[in-house]
């Protein structure tokens, strides 16, 4: 088919990918601009611009799709499809009604539980047992269109949303190629109204542990915020991360530190306790409990804010 697509990070460049392995024509990629990283802050171009690149496939990154004059490279290329994913700008409905067969949507969530920007790290922090990707014709709304296939997985225990990231994507990849094989034996299922949750984009401010939260909920956010913005937690005047946590016994008042050992540093928290067994002092690298204390001494009363 003639197919373009529209995408910006990793997760959309590995269905990319799987799109030209199966045969399709890509006659356009839109992106977003080129945006600073790094600590030279350079411009950086996206991981679906370099796949794009890579394979002599044009490349459009409008810094918004609301004026029609940027709908143009668009109409020129003349797509039987549009495949979305994680693109990161809203398709007007002008844009929505180009591709003959429309515009499909790959998003990495079981519709419509955790519609929205952030639907790996949400369903982390909610402690969901399964999770998924779903192939969605696209409509105005925010992930509100009907269901055209979708696929269930088991959320692994100690899945972070760096692993759990790699697998959704590889599985898009599979089932955006799969629903493209046929498209016309694809039967549009409305989303149901019951079971509807959101996935607000994820803010940096929401990386402060709050040790009055119960220990669980805790160790579930660390696993969602890994790799980004990760867990920070305050002692003193140092802000430490935390990449790796368990559930521990003991009890006492939340942020103080109950034991500290070779496994790890346990903190109290407003139910039960937490064994911090990866962390990371500021300038450093990640590291094992053990190693990080070789480093940074702490010791049994001593309180996180």
């Amino acid at each position: 088919m003639k197919v373009a697509f529209a995408g910006t990070p990793e997760f959309a460049a590995v269905a990319l990918r799987a799109l030209i392995e199966a045969g399709h024509e890509i006659v356009l990629v839109l992106t977003q601009p080129d945006r600073p990283a790094g600590r030279g802050q350079k411009l950086m171009a996206s991981p679906v611009k370099q796949v794009a690149l890579a394979h002599g496939i044009p490349v459009h990154q409008p810094e918004h799709l609301k004026d029609p004059v940027s709908h143009a490279p668009l109409i020129a290329a003349a797509p039987e499809v549009l495949v979305v994913a994680a693109y990161g700008l809203i398709l007007p409905q002008a844009v929505l009604d180009i591709p003959r067969r429309g515009c499909l949507n790959i998003h990495a969530s079981l519709l419509p539980r955790w519609r929205g920007a952030a639907p790996i790290q949400r369903c982390l922090e909610a402690g969901d047992a399964q999770t998924g990707v779903t192939i969605m014709q696209m409509e105005a709304g925010l992930d509100t269109g009907p269901m055209l296939l979708a696929y269930s997985i088991t959320v692994g225990t100690d899945e972070t949303a760096a692993s759990l990231h790699d697998k959704l994507a590889l599985l898009g990849g599979r089932l955006i190629v799969t629903a493209l094989r046929a498209p016309d034996a694809l039967t549009p299922v409305p989303q149901p109204a019951e079971g509807v949750t959101y996935a607000r984009k994820i803010d940096k401010t929401e990386a402060a542990i709050d040790w009055r939260r119960p220990a669980a909920e805790i160790e579930r956010r660390v696993r969602a915020f890994d790799p980004f913005p990760g867990c920070s937690a305050h002692l003193g005047e140092t802000t430490l991360k935390v990449w790796r946590a368990q559930p521990a016994a003991g009890s006492g008042t939340p942020g103080t530190i109950l034991a500290v050992t070779p496994e790890g540093i346990v903190v109290a928290c407003g139910e039960g306790a937490l064994r911090l067994v990866e962390l990371q002092k500021p300038g450093g690298r990640r590291l094992a409990a053990a190693d990080f204390l070789a480093g940074f001494p702490v010791a049994a009363g001593q309180c996180f804010s």
